[in-house]
């Protein structure tokens, strides 16, 4: 059997366009939510997110690795062609940095219409420490030729995607490869990678959307052209899944807002006794540092400054505070926008695109008081 008559036989859900103006979901949707999960909202109060609170997006299968015999093979336009183990890597200069992640299509469950993939509503972010060493210096002790181009990482993990059998690969610039706080990493919150995360190891780009941070890793190649693979061109900002658009890379400003009192069941909806009510939430923004945060109690009619706490770290969120006085029982719509130094802000209604990606819009949360 070809691999083109293996394609044909995998279901198709949708149309085909990849986006569908059914509000129901899919079963194969919700198949992938129940295999990936989003950060529960409240959890957005720790500054280092615990490993089983923090997203996870699992393209395929968790790949088992044997690490007695796992090596990291770098390859390609190189002088000096690698074959490292964990060992030899955490020989390395050692480093620990708090990098917050956040997923590209996550919110894309709230466009319509929505893209058939994985339904993320709000959440898909977590910030964690990672552990481990600079790509760069690896990248220099294989010795890039001056015909390198693109960087092209390869993770263990291995299915089909758009009808093409693949491992899942993406690719950096020489340049961004070379950034000095990408890392090789092998550690998360001081412990070994969980399963789920990328054991032995995953590269983690600070900056840069989920689809970047290649987990499972098992080779890195220099290439003298630039990459064209599945997982690289997917990945962009178009009206029409057939249009070549603007690539999707580093993180649009965002904040997220911890749901205040206590919540109904089902709905969600939060429940808040009359007086004065603490709100707090967390902003990042991959593309510049993150230059303030607002906070309005109707809905989007008004807006007023929260209070920004110091940097977590130069890739971290960092946490807003906002005391909001609810004099009046009823029903309120809460809603928190960020914006970053480079000019960008959280849109108060989100731009649309056919992949359902980099959905910033600003959070809203429906609030009775009582």
């Amino acid at each position: 059997m070809t691999q083109d008559d293996l394609a044909r036989q995998i279901p198709v859900v949708g149309d085909g366009s990849g986006s569908e103006a059914d509000p129901r979901f899919h079963r194969e949707e919700l198949q992938l939510a129940s295999r990936n999960h989003a950060i529960p909202l409240e959890a957005l109060r720790y500054d280092i997110t615990p490993p089983g609170l923090h997203y996870t997006l699992i393209h395929y299968d968790i790949p088992q690795v044997e690490t007695t015999i796992w090596r990291l093979r770098v390859g390609g336009e190189v002088e000096r062609p690698l074959s490292l183990s964990l060992d030899d890597l955490m020989r390395h200069p050692e480093v620990r940095q708090p990098i917050t992640i956040e997923c590209a299509g996550d919110g894309r469950a709230y466009t319509s219409p929505r893209a058939i993939s994985q339904p993320w509503l709000t959440g898909a972010v977590g910030n964690a420490e990672w552990t481990g060493t600079p790509l760069r210096a690896v990248l220099e002790e294989a010795g890039p030729r001056g015909s390198a181009v693109d960087v092209v990482f390869t993770g263990l993990d291995r299915g089909f995607e758009g009808g093409i059998e693949q491992e899942y690969q993406r690719a950096l610039s020489v340049a961004d490869a070379m950034a000095h706080d990408v890392l090789l990493a092998w550690g998360m919150n001081g412990q070994p990678l969980p399963p789920q995360h990328g054991y032995p190891l995953r590269l983690v780009t600070p900056g840069w959307y989920g689809m970047a941070h290649v987990k499972w890793l098992g080779g890195i190649e220099i290439l003298p052209t630039r990459f064209a693979g599945y997982q690289h061109t997917a990945y962009q900002y178009t009206d029409d899944r057939a249009k070549v658009g603007q690539p999707v890379e580093r993180m649009r400003v965002r904040s997220l807002m911890v749901p205040p009192g206590i919540p109904d069941f089902l709905t969600r909806t939060r429940i808040v006794d009359r007086g004065l009510v603490a709100l707090e939430g967390r902003a990042w923004s991959g593309e510049a540092d993150v230059a303030g945060v607002e906070v309005s109690v109707d809905g989007g009619s008004s807006w007023s400054a929260a209070d920004l706490d110091g940097s977590g770290g130069p890739r971290a969120w960092r946490r807003w505070r906002f005391t909001w006085t609810a004099d009046n029982l009823g029903t309120y719509e809460l809603v928190c926008r960020a914006r970053d130094a480079g000019g960008g802000v959280q849109p108060v209604e989100q731009a649309w695109n056919a992949r359902g990606m980099g959905n910033n819009m600003a959070h809203r949360v429906t609030v009775i008081v009582r």
